[in-house]
């Protein structure tokens, strides 16, 4: 089976394709950068030329692997379209990723953890899992703005640690008196292995109403809504 893994959640972002075997872990076959701002242009581009270097046709990806946020609101949507785009031409099984959740799967701590990301406007997206051999279960998943979390009770009780790929939050939480760990943002690679695992289990997506985990509306539907919170006759 030939695995799709796309992450556009970031300033950069990837592709990656795996090649998975019965009773053996995916193997990487090649993975390829993407940079912010160019996801509509280069994304399909770059499956395109994943797959021809391969030697594989679109329709032999047998699972897609998609990072589904929070993050970049534009590359998430550029990345649902396409997937849904690939997904339905040919029948192809989808599994999305939380963002947080690979950040705290990339740990590889036991028991319960946070997972933070800077989501700008001095906010954080933030994350609490407890992990148990390899998985994770959600507790909780949120946005806050950065004195509020830095508020919360024992951090969310985050009692394996707090991580993030994001050295600037990790300063500022310093600086406020809480220690996270510095992590290297996830790849497509790694959310092809996630969602490959959760494949095996039995998870799939529904790709008709597949949609990316914003945790916050868009700066359009924002100021749309009327002020007085009143709606419009």
């Amino acid at each position: 089976m030939l695995i799709l893994g796309i992450d556009t959640s970031g300033r950069r972002g990837s592709v990656a394709l795996l090649q998975a075997e019965p009773g053996a872990a995916p193997r990487t076959l090649e993975v390829a950068g993407l940079e912010g701002g160019q996801y509509s242009e280069l994304l399909v581009h770059t499956v395109a030329g994943l797959l021809e270097r391969q030697g594989a046709k679109r329709s032999a990806i047998g699972l897609i692997g998609v990072a589904n946020g929070p993050g970049s609101f534009t590359g998430l949507r550029i990345a649902i379209a396409t997937v849904k785009g690939l997904a339905e031409a040919h029948g192809t099984p989808v599994v999305d990723v939380s963002v947080l959740e690979a950040v705290a799967l990339a740990c590889g701590a036991e028991g319960k953890v946070m997972a933070v990301l800077d989501a700008q406007r001095t906010e954080v997206f933030f994350g609490t899992y407890e992990l148990e051999k390899g998985e994770a279960r959600m507790i909780r998943e949120g946005l806050a703005s950065f004195e509020s979390f830095t508020a919360m009770p024992g951090t969310g009780g985050a009692e394996a640690g707090i991580f993030t790929p994001d050295e600037t939050i990790a300063s500022r939480l310093h600086e406020a008196g809480i220690a996270a760990k510095v992590l290297q943002r996830p790849s497509a690679e790694a959310y092809a292995r996630i969602a490959y695992r959760r494949f095996c289990a039995g998870i799939r997506a529904d790709t008709a109403t597949l949609d990316a985990n914003y945790l916050r509306r868009s700066d359009a539907e924002i100021f749309a809504t009327p002020k007085t919170g009143t709606t419009p006759a």
